[in-house]
């Protein structure tokens, strides 16, 4: 970092309201770089006419000419004119009734909800979570106290609701990245760099807190010093376990059994399991490693420079060129378990489901007893993947159940269209057939305790899974996100959140699981397994929605509901569903793409409101919807706003949210003069549905 500001390479180069300090922070500035999957393994021709249609322009991402001109509203500038949404009668979906709000300004800075709903922060970057933890103070940071307090930029979210009560419970929260230009004064930082670096390293991880709340439709607080309240950082212990556990590949100097990692890195989303662990992806984990420069590193995109967090300045084992640390990288890019009600339990991070950048992983018990783990790897052009334990279910056995992601089978899938390829030509317009959908197949990576995959073995397809589902010619999604088996039907969802390089010269064009060139809005998958059997190796498939404005862009589809009846969504992430099945959709872009702030969305998925999109909520200026939690039979829904004000710095923050501290020196007792990533309650105030126009409080 300079004395000022951190290096942004793509600054310039993001559209619209996007921050050039989410890239670099959030994923190491990904676009900048060649897409990792040179593989030549597309099943689908690519058709993309250079000369596309006005439609296809349209597909390109336009946006209306007053979202392109919103300055931060922070600072006096004019808000945007949202379109106004053609007049809906109230969601009665699941318990929630509400009025669809309109699009809200990325430069409003708080969160946006329905009328008759409020809202709460729960808890905050650098709030304490043991008794003797001393209350956040911005100017006194120390790597001691942030590993006593909630990490940074939570992502994936749960709230485990004791039984016996009702009235207590654990949230559980992971860290995904943190971002030092907002964390820390930059002449602070400078004096102080290998401290700043402890103390980034302690805001990764998890955070496990208990809550409680007087009343179960009630607003929920944190318990400090509570029993279960525990941090894991980036120096906690992990034990690997499943058929890579203790390989040559696994094996460093400091742990030559190859079975114990400390730490996990930039978890992104989750699950809970049906035994109550907590499920968490480390995603973009090659931003914390110099490498080597091995065929192998760059597979996962790591780079041989000096990193820009720094890390293997006071850390050997981020250095892979360092003696003893070369597979330290491999020891990353899992989905780990964690057991929140028991603080003293080590974590676990599971070989069997594959290694690659893992935004979450989500369990179904099948017809038959086995678990399904299904996972997104979150890349341009990677691909999807289920896990099947070997052992099956047992609904009162714990710990057996702990051991169920041990041992299985790994798939990678492979998608087919139905549609002639001359109908899929990059605008994103519908097939003849009315629908953009066709069938699947799960191909076999691990089978039996068996590598399937040719010249490689078991240990090298699990920690190069990459380059096995390569061989195998798995199909090349844009970027898969979350996936969510539903509880209600079983069909799986698939957020697919972008891809602005399909279609360039030398890379993969458009097809029919695909059907945009330059999707900058992304799309949603459904699918069905084969007799609803989670366990099948066939499947079908269909697009759910298009994503982006319909007031813009030609190119959206909504299953055939009609376009000027949704509010326009861009950018799906994270997925979650409310007790009658609904589908709820939070985005991660949308201020870069179609100009409004990040929002939550719920998607009517069965009759003939199918594909009906209606926005619930948007968050702060700058920050990103993670970890959408649904509790519809309480009136409750929460979210993790991620990364508020980004782009901005410590001493000049481009949002105050949740504390709203006008200056430094007002700041009182725990509060913060910038922005702090915090889980929101949304709640319902009374019983009478609201009037549709939505508040910002």
């Amino acid at each position: 970092m300079n004395p000022t500001r951190t290096l942004l390479p793509m600054l310039g180069h993001t559209r619209g309201g996007r921050s050039a300090a989410t890239c670099h922070f959030k994923c190491a500035d990904a676009c900048t770089k060649p897409d990792c999957n040179t593989s030549s393994n597309g099943y689908f021709k690519d058709i993309a006419d250079k000369s596309m249609s006005r439609r296809s322009m349209l597909g390109l991402g336009a946006v209306g000419a007053s979202a392109l001109v919103i300055g931060p509203q922070l600072f006096g500038a004019a808000d945007a004119t949202a379109a106004p949404l053609v007049p809906m009668k109230p969601s009665k979906g699941g318990h929630l009734s509400f009025d669809a709000i309109e699009p809200v300004s990325r430069s409003v800075d708080t969160v946006s909800v329905p009328d008759g709903y409020d809202w709460n922060a729960i808890i905050r970057w650098g709030d304490p979570l043991f008794k003797n933890t001393p209350a956040f103070d911005a100017s006194k940071q120390s790597a001691r106290k942030q590993a006593e307090q909630f990490g940074y930029n939570c992502d994936y979210l749960d709230i485990i609701v004791d039984k016996y009560s009702g009235r207590t419970g654990v949230l559980v929260a992971n860290h995904e990245y943190t971002n030092e230009d907002m964390m820390f004064d930059a002449a602070w930082f400078q004096a102080n760099k290998d401290e700043a670096r402890k103390i980034a390293m302690n805001a990764h991880g998890f955070s496990v807190v208990e809550v409680k709340r007087k009343k179960n439709d009630k607003k929920w607080s944190y318990v400090q010093g509570g029993e279960r309240n525990r941090r894991i950082t980036a120096s906690t212990e992990f034990l690997v376990d499943g058929p890579a556990a203790g390989s040559d590949l696994l094996k460093t100097g400091a742990d030559p059994t190859g079975t114990k990692v400390l730490g996990t890195l930039n978890n992104c989303a989750g699950g809970t399991t049906p035994w109550g662990t907590v499920l968490s992806g480390e995603e973009n984990f090659d931003q914390y490693f110099r490498g080597k420069g091995t065929a192998q590193e760059a597979r996962y995109g790591i780079g041989t420079g000096a990193t820009d967090r720094g890390w293997e300045d006071i850390d050997p084992r981020f250095g892979l060129h360092n003696d003893g640390y070369e597979n330290e990288a491999n020891r990353f890019g899992w989905v780990v378990e964690i057991d929140p009600q028991d603080p003293t339990s080590t974590p676990v991070k599971h070989t069997n489901l594959g290694r690659f950048k893992h935004e979450g992983a989500n369990v179904r018990i099948a017809k038959n007893g086995k678990v399904v783990a299904y996972s997104g790897d979150d890349s341009r052009f990677e691909y999807l993947y289920k896990f099947v334990s070997k052992n099956t279910y047992s609904k009162h056995d714990r710990k057996h159940n702990m051991g169920l992601l041990s041992e299985g089978d790994l798939y990678v899938a492979k998608f087919e269209g139905n549609s002639p390829a001359s109908e899929i030509d990059g605008s994103g317009a519908v097939p003849s057939d009315g629908a953009f959908d066709g069938m699947g197949t799960w191909l076999p990576l691990v089978k039996n305790g068996e590598s399937k995959v040719d010249g490689m073995s078991i240990d090298e397809v699990l920690v190069y899974t990459r380059q096995a589902a390569d061989k195998v010619g798995a199909t090349k999604l844009d970027r898969p996100e979350d996936v969510e088996p539903s509880p209600v039907s079983g069909k799986v969802y698939v957020a697919l959140t972008n891809n602005t390089d399909r279609g360039k010269e030398g890379k993969e064009g458009a097809t029919e699981v695909s059907p945009r060139v330059r999707n900058r809005d992304g799309h949603v998958l459904e699918i069905t397994e084969a007799g609803n059997d989670a366990t099948a190796a066939k499947f079908t498939w269909n697009i759910l929605l298009v994503a982006g404005d319909p007031n813009v862009n030609g190119s959206t589809y909504f299953s055939g509901y009609p376009a000027d009846k949704v509010s326009p969504i861009s950018c799906p992430d994270n997925l979650a569903f409310d007790s009658k099945g609904n589908l709820w959709i939070s985005t991660d872009g949308a201020p870069g793409t179609i100009g409004y702030s990040d929002a939550l969305h719920k998607v009517t998925l069965t009759g003939k409101d199918r594909g009906r999109v209606e926005q619930f909520l948007a968050v702060p200026t700058g920050a990103e919807t993670c970890g959408p939690l649904i509790h519809d039979k309480d009136n409750s829904v929460f979210v993790a706003v991620q990364h508020p004000g980004e782009g901005g710095s410590f001493a000049s923050p481009t949002s105050l949210f949740p504390d709203f501290v006008k200056n430094a020196a007002d700041a009182g007792k725990g509060q913060f003069y910038g922005p702090r990533p915090s889980v929101v309650q949304v709640f319902k105030e009374d019983s009478k549905p609201g009037k549709g126009k939505g508040r910002n409080k």
